[in-house]
């Protein structure tokens, strides 16, 4: 017994180096394997949620990786889902090729995207709302949203309550889904020439964009959702705005001067639609903000007889050619307003749904000449700014369900 003491006192001094010796490599080693807040904050690749986002987040980045050609990949979907838009409907509107565009799959680098299991999904969202403001795309992408979900819920019902241009009620689930048309978000109206802003030759009046107030379609609804998308861009042009009815901004009742041009107008609108969601949603909603959807314009733009006529994605290599702003394409915008966006929604809980890099590589997939209308590519041009149902906007479906996913299920 006493030599047993002996030992274990003997043996006290070692144990007590050993385990100093073990604290000291932990306590060196750990940085090498965590990231501070700061290094996450700055890193230049987004996380799941994008930026500025509290909470814990996956280490996988959906929004970067590249599409792989999957024969047997079939959409859940078809051309009967009553909330397709007819001019997006591409298999009622036969257009070619519409097998191996919904053959292709996102793959993440690092990770798998499963596809969107509506019955799970809509099970977690029982009792919740989710709201899409914004343009046409922002449509586009409720479309594609509101026919996965109704896989799992035939008795959905066609939905347009406050202020909703469209949208569904799934009863089984008790699950609501909006979409609010606010082309430019913030508010404006139509001034004819007397206004003393539109005294110069050649206009015919000015449309009054106040930047600090948001459309009539939304204002609203700020408490209304659990989860809200927004988006603003496509109108952003002198297509929708040219030099005759150009847009003036005003604040606070005054016009801003000097007066802003079109890229200036549309970062002081974000920023302002920005603050105004920040004060007025809750904080518990969640808030995602939808990057610029890419359009594949090929020869011209839509007025110039520009086409989208490919057979498959893009490559890689060729995506800068497309849409680097110093090439000055005519898809440039993309990347241009995702700059200004970015930049503007600093500082708030926003999250950017960063889908523009995975959709620049899809211009096989809008709906060109098939658009569902004798004289609609006569009077309009081919649709390449559009997608096809089903087709890519599943994709984005399959992405936002995963965020939307990933919060509910940790609360």
């Amino acid at each position: 017994m006493m030599s047993n003491l002996k030992l274990s006192a003997s043996a006290f001094p070692g144990i007590v180096f050993f385990s100093c010796l073990l604290l000291y490599l932990y306590s060196t080693l750990l940085p090498f394997y965590t990231s501070s807040p700061t290094e996450s904050r700055n890193s230049q690749t987004p996380s799941l949620f994008g930026f500025s986002s509290s909470r814990p987040q996956p280490q996988c980045n959906l929004f970067h990786g590249n599409w792989v050609e999957d024969p047997s990949r079939k959409p859940i979907y078809d051309e009967t889902c009553p909330f397709h838009r007819n001019a997006w409907n591409c298999l009622r509107n036969k257009r070619d090729n519409m097998d191996r565009i919904n053959s292709w799959r996102w793959v993440p680098s690092g990770c798998d995207l499963p596809r969107t299991d509506p019955a799970r999904f809509l099970g977690l969202m029982r009792n919740r709302r989710i709201g899409f403001v914004g343009d046409s795309l922002n449509e586009n992408f409720l479309a594609s949203f509101l026919c996965i979900l109704r896989v799992a819920d035939a008795g959905a019902k066609r939905w347009k309550r406050k202020g909703a241009w469209r949208g569904a009620y799934f009863p089984k689930f008790n699950v609501t889904v909006g979409y609010h048309r606010a082309v430019l978000l913030a508010k404006y109206e139509w001034q004819p020439k007397q206004s003393a802003l539109s005294d110069q030759d050649g206009q015919e009046g000015v449309y009054r964009v106040n930047v600090d107030t948001p459309a009539d379609d939304w204002v609203n609804i700020t408490d209304f959702y659990d989860v809200l998308i927004f988006n603003t861009g496509h109108w952003w042009s002198l297509d929708k705005f040219p030099k005759e009815k150009p847009l003036v901004f005003y604040k606070a009742v005054k016009p801003i001067l000097p007066l802003l041009g079109m890229h200036d107008g549309f970062k002081v609108v974000v920023k302002n639609m920005a603050s105004y969601i920040q004060k007025t949603v809750p904080s518990k909603t969640l808030k995602f903000w939808r990057l610029q959807s890419p359009r594949h314009f090929y020869g011209g733009d839509w007025n110039q007889n520009g086409s989208c006529l490919l057979d498959k994605p893009l490559e890689e290599s060729q995506l800068d050619l497309w849409f680097d702003p110093s090439n000055n394409g005519v898809n440039k915008e993309a990347r241009q307003l995702n700059l200004l966006i970015e930049e503007a929604l600093q500082g708030t809980d926003i999250q950017l749904l960063d889908l523009t890099h995975l959709s620049e590589f899809r211009a096989d997939a809008h709906p060109s000449i098939w658009l569902g209308k004798k004289d609609a590519v006569a009077v309009w041009g081919q649709d390449c700014m559009h997608w096809c149902l089903p087709g890519l906007p599943d994709t984005w479906v399959d992405i936002l369900s995963e965020q939307i996913r990933y919060r509910f299920e940790r609360e």
